[in-house]
This record gives C-alpha cells, structure tokens and sequence, in this order.
C-alpha cells in the first residue's frame, strides 16, 4: 500500500480502507480462484493496483462519466479506479464467470457502490454507450478498437438535465506492455503512446505503456 500513497494522496478515509482492503481479499479468493498469477499476488499493489493507477495518473475522469472495463478478469484496472473515482460509474465485464465471482466478493466486500458486473463477451453488448473504455492487456489493439467503437459516445456525457465533457475526447484506454510496434502497425491506427515508467519509477513499469485512441 506505500507505493499508492507515494504517488497519490489525496485520499478520504474510505478510499484509504477501500485501497487496504484489496491485498487480504485477493490473497483469500486467490487460493479458492485463481485470478491472479501466484508469483504477482505478493505484489499486488505495484503489479495490478498502482498499474491500473496509471490511467488515473494520465487521465481525469468527470463525475457522471460511465466508463467500460472491457476483459476485466480480477478487476483491474476497473476497481482500482472505481475507487478513485467513486463519482464514475464503472461496468465491469468478462466472459469467463468465475472471475466475476472474485470480482462481485471484493466489490460487495469494501462496498463499492459504482460499479456493475457483467458476464459477457464486449462485443456482445448491444444498445449501451460509454465514454470511455478501459483494458489491461485483452486482446490486440485492432480487436480492442472493434469491440469498444460501438459502444463509445462521440461526446461527454448526456442525460436530462446536462452534458458532462472530459477534458480529453472520449475513446479506449489500453494498458500494454513490450515492443508494440508490430501490434500498432497492424492495427492500421494511431494511438497516443505513454510510458507508464516515466509516471511510476519501479522497474515493473518499464516497457509498460498507455495507448489511448480517441473517438472522434
């Protein structure tokens, strides 16, 4: 849990006991699911919570925004910033159902209020618009971009009352790791590309990047 507070510490109470209560949970659902790798579950906060933080470092998400975790396995990056985020609603799915078990036990268990899980294939979802799409390493960029462009509004956020605008355009947020030169040049798009290690100065995060595709 050091390593968040050293790069994030704006923190209420609550998020503090939320953020605290992920490494006891995991380490028990993981001996009955196993949903994290055993040589990662000791390092859980570098490896999974502080990687998922990456987005919150790079992008500030407005209250009101609905964001799709798209393949979010044990939860990540979707509940790490869920609880960073507690004004923006989170929709967490995965076509592996097990997992969403882990995922559904730790979500009840720190009382996560804005998320919801669904146990389904992204490409799936029908009649559903978000603003942006998160995922950690899924499936190759050109599959990524397929699935989440349906589902991802043009603009900010509308309802009845008002529109919501991010400061940047709404599209995918992908977390992946290694030289992507071959995966971007065979996706045939343009992604910004962003060093995680030059956010986060841990040795796990070199050759961890941030590709954002905005949907214009």
């Amino acid at each position: 849990m050091d390593v968040i507070l050293k790069y994030f510490s704006d923190f209420t109470d609550g998020q503090l006991k939320q953020f605290n209560a992920l490494e006891p949970l995991y380490k028990e659902w993981n001996e009955r699911i196993n949903v994290i790798s055993r040589k990662d579950i000791d390092s859980l906060y570098v490896n999974h919570v502080l990687h998922s933080l990456s987005i919150a470092a790079a992008f500030d998400f407005k209250a009101g925004s609905e964001i799709i975790d798209i393949g979010t396995g044990g939860g990540f990056p979707g509940i790490p910033l869920a609880i960073y985020f507690p004004e923006v609603k989170f929709h967490l799915v995965d076509s592996i159902a097990k997992k969403l078990k882990v995922v559904e036990a730790v979500v009840s268990s720190i009382n996560l209020k804005n998320v919801t899980i669904q146990n389904i294939r992204a490409e799936e979802i029908k009649n559903r618009r978000f603003d942006f799409a998160v995922t950690r390493a899924v499936a190759p960029l050109k599959d990524l971009w397929k699935w989440s462009k349906p589902m991802l509004r043009k603009s900010g956020i509308r309802n009845q009352k008002s529109e919501i605008k991010n400061t940047v355009a709404n599209g995918l947020i992908c977390l992946k790791g290694g030289d992507l030169t071959q995966e971007i040049y065979e996706s045939g798009l343009r992604p910004n590309q962003q060093s995680i290690h030059e956010i986060f100065k841990e040795a796990y995060f070199e050759e961890k990047y941030l590709l954002y595709l905005p949907y214009k």
